[in-house]
Formats: structure tokens, sequence, C-alpha cells
């Protein structure tokens, strides 16, 4: 008859391989989730670069060349498609960036120039959201 305490290292040993194998599970779904909301993002400025009309683009104004750029089309793309506000971790990951500190901060300051153009707006410290669109007269 085993003891007690085999038992417990038995039941240990279990839960332990159970624990990582949910571990790799979460990894693989994580990056699955990343690059799916990527597509997503993507296929959104895809479809309004497609829906907007080129003679409307030549007839306003200029477009600022820094949000004009692929890489803040992309953010912006996040943007168009999330529920809720977000925190530069979470766009890094909806883009398949890295969460590295290195990475939050390089977003977090094209953040905060889409809202000092008044594209986003910061709804806490941290937390951003598109501005909420003005009519046109």
């Amino acid at each position: 008859m085993p003891s007690i305490l085999d038992l417990i290292a038995e039941r240990e040993a279990a839960a332990t391989a159970a624990a990582d194998r949910l571990r790799e599970q979460i990894t693989t779904l994580t990056a699955e989730l990343a690059l799916l909301e990527t597509e997503v993002a993507e296929l959104a400025i895809t479809r309004k670069t497609l829906t907007t009309p080129t003679d409307q683009a030549s007839a306003s104004t200029p477009a600022d060349p820094t949000t004009a750029s692929t890489a803040y089309q992309k953010i912006l793309g996040v943007f168009g498609t999330a529920v809720a506000p977000m925190r530069a971790k979470d766009v890094c990951l909806a883009l398949g960036l890295g969460v590295t500190a290195k990475d939050t901060e390089g977003l977090r300051a094209k953040l905060k120039r889409l809202v000092a153009r008044q594209i986003l707006i910061e709804t806490e410290p941290g937390l951003f959201t598109l501005a909420p669109s003005t009519p046109s007269a």
C-alpha cells in the first residue's frame, strides 16, 4: 500500500504536468490571437482604402504625413476594431509586436502623437481609444 507522501508526490507530478500543458496551450493561443487581430486590423485598413473615393482624398486637405504612414494606419486599424480602450501593450499584441519595455514605450510614443493630433484620446493614464468624430459642416 502506497504511503500518503507517495500519493501526494504522484498527484503533484500530475498537476505540474497538466499546468505545463495548459501554459503551452495559452502560449500557442496567444500567438494565434495576435496573428488574427493583426489580420483583422489589416483587413479593416484594406476595406477603408477600397471604399474611400480617390477624388475625396485629393479634394481634402493634405494628410498628415506621420499618420499616413503604414505603422500609424495599422495602429488606427486596431483601434477601429477595438470594443474598449486599449493599453500600449494590448496594441503591441494586436499588431504582433513584442511586449518588451522597448516595444511598448515606442508604441506609447506613437499613441501620444495620435492624442496630440486629436485622433485618439487618453481616457485615463495609459488607456487609449479613438476620439469621437466631429460632424462636418
